[in-house]
């Protein structure tokens, strides 16, 4: 993983090389404020002040020079520089004016590489320098979270099943003094009926297990985190079609969120007693594999109908989500949050910027969306719309997994979700993509975190 600690240091006036960031609006003015070699070096480039425009521009000698960008990005948006970060050569920059900010974040993430299976170009470090040292570490912190989604997910399931999500797990708890405790086999079956029925196909060293990890004061409010861990997805009997199947190694996308997210809470230290809880399994094919109209026991107690094997991550979620429910010792946790690459039907809504977001608590569901606004992780609220419970109804059981005619499938799968919390506990469901189709900068194609920071920033504010 890329040492991000290295690309962001103070500045304490040393040698660097100077950034122009120049807003479309202010272009002309700040034109005509410079050299006439500056004039010169822009007319030659062909410039027109559009964003996204960009110039080297000369200095006063054969070696010095200075980089031009004139961008509409705002100045709290992490993107704002990170196109340079991706593409300047080797050394230390610095803005000419004001300072990084919010940008040290996108800076780093454009020197991101995914590299287990195949070498990049051998680019130096571009470091940035910055007045506001205090900053330095949460930035680096953050891209640290972010790189450990974009790596977990990028991995494909070849090397990537259950057992290696519980090895991240476990460094996670090696490295924060955490408790972790796996369960598999016959307790799970008899404890996790629903994760135990999803995985149960899967090969013996893909066998599926309940991973949790508890660290923290257990006097302090208790939280929960949940993450889908569906380390590849076929369909199951319901099988998907080659194309429906590609991208599934990224099915696992809500349990690297998770994990992310537990390793901020415990680096920061905060004042939580923090649960994580991923449910990993492979919902593959065989003899064992549970089918189409098979009635589910659950960890709660309900049944279900299973009407559809590719609606699977909803099934392990739900077992999950009653254990987070149940607390310790007596105390129930106060917020339960998940991650989940759950439906398709969020995608066609909203795009793969978008995680959908569904909240049985009003409070916490707008701090999540302001928050994700400010911070440049934007969400979008779905509703949890209760004329639509009739859909879960089934014939044999208590309820159904998937409902028919596909109407509001990303809705009807968080209500499958809500019978499994707890009344009285606040939570929040992201139905995340976890993937980029098409590079932006700083974030390029393949996995990537998506409502990350926005969750940790209103942890952060309610415990830090």
């Amino acid at each position: 993983m890329t040492d991000f600690a290295k690309l962001l240091q103070p500045d304490r006036g040393q040698p660097a090389r100077t950034i122009h960031v120049v807003h479309p609006d202010n272009y002309a003015e700040w034109l005509a404020k410079q050299p006439q070699r500056t004039r010169t070096a822009v007319a030659a480039h062909r410039l027109t002040g559009k964003a996204g425009n960009r110039a080297v521009l000369p200095g006063d000698g054969p070696e010095d020079w200075s980089m031009l960008l004139v961008c509409n990005e705002s100045l709290d948006s992490p993107w704002r520089i990170a196109s340079l970060g991706e593409q300047l050569p080797e050394g230390s920059y610095r803005l000419a004016d004001g300072e990084p900010g919010a940008a040290m974040l996108g800076w780093l993430l454009a020197q991101y590489r995914y590299e287990r299976y195949k070498q990049g170009d051998s680019v130096g470090p571009r470091v940035l320098l910055t007045g506001e040292p205090a900053r330095i570490d949460e930035t680096v912190r953050l891209a640290t979270a972010t790189a450990m989604v974009r790596d977990l997910v990028n991995t494909p399931a070849s090397d990537l099943g259950p057992a290696d999500l519980e090895a991240a797990a476990a460094r996670l708890a090696e490295q924060h003094n955490a408790t972790l405790t796996v369960t598999q086999g016959e307790p799970l079956a008899k404890g996790y009926p629903m994760i135990h029925a999803v995985g149960t196909a899967a090969a013996a060293d893909r066998a599926p297990r309940l991973i949790e990890l508890e660290w923290g004061d257990p006097a302090h409010p208790r939280v929960a985190l949940i993450g889908k861990g569906v380390t590849f997805d076929t369909g199951g009997l319901n099988i998907k079609p080659g194309s429906g199947m590609a991208l599934m190694k990224k099915d696992m996308g809500g349990a690297a969120h998770a994990l992310a997210l537990a390793g901020l809470v415990m680096a920061a230290r905060l004042k939580v007693r923090l649960h994580l809880l991923i449910p990993a399994v492979e919902n593959s094919i065989s003899g064992a594999a549970f089918r189409p109209g098979d009635v589910l026991a659950t960890r709660q107690g309900l049944t279900v109908e299973n009407t559809n094997a590719d609606a699977e991550g909803r099934l392990v979620l739900g077992d999950a989500l009653t254990k987070a429910g149940e607390g310790a010792n007596g105390r129930l946790p106060e917020l339960i949050i998940d991650y989940a690459t759950l439906t398709g039907a969020a995608r066609v809504a909203l795009g793969p910027d978008l995680p959908a977001t569904f909240s049985n608590d009003e409070a916490l569901a707008q701090a999540l969306l302001d928050v994700g606004m400010a911070v440049g992780d934007p969400l979008w609220r779905l509703p949890l719309w209760d004329g639509y419970d009739d859909m879960l109804k089934s014939d044999i059981a208590d309820m159904v997994n998937s409902a028919e005619g596909g109407y509001a499938g990303a809705t009807i799968a968080a209500l499958f979700l809500r019978r499994f919390v707890p009344a009285g506990i606040a939570w929040a469901h992201f139905d995340t993509f976890a993937w980029r189709p098409a590079a932006k900068p700083g974030r390029p194609k393949g996995g990537d975190a998506l409502g990350l920071r926005a969750a940790w920033a209103v942890l952060k504010a309610r415990y830090g």
